[in-house]
């Protein structure tokens, strides 16, 4: 087994999906997710990407994202909207709850902890 892994989304096929639609509040996102670990204990790492849209999230995990391209807006219920550009980095904890919007597709890698 190697103890390295190179993020790269051309090893494996995309896992093609999107909100529940019961979840959308405006467009037709659609995502992409290029899942490149999982790890015992529950860890999960790769990349996902999202066209534009806006839906409600609710998180029961523990996520840490960095953006790689792309325009987006996360806002917890009750908090102020923060942009997200490509560089900006951000933890999600469990029991966030608000809502995603994408105004531009945008890539990101993660880290995911269940």
């Amino acid at each position: 087994m190697q103890h390295q892994l190179v993020l790269d989304p051309e090893a494996v096929e995309p896992e093609m999906g999107a909100p529940a639609a019961d979840r959308v509040i405006a467009g037709d996102p659609q995502f992409r997710t290029w899942n490149l670990e999982e790890a015992e204990g529950g860890l999960y790492a790769g990349i996902w990407e999202a066209t534009p849209g806006k839906w409600r999230i609710v998180y029961d995990e523990w996520e840490y994202f960095s953006i790689l391209s792309g325009h987006s807006i996360v806002t917890e219920d009750g908090g102020e909207p923060v942009h997200l550009k490509a560089g900006s980095r951000m933890i999600l904890r469990p029991g966030f709850k608000g809502t995603w919007e994408v105004v531009e597709t945008t890539r990101k890698d993660y880290v995911i902890r269940i």
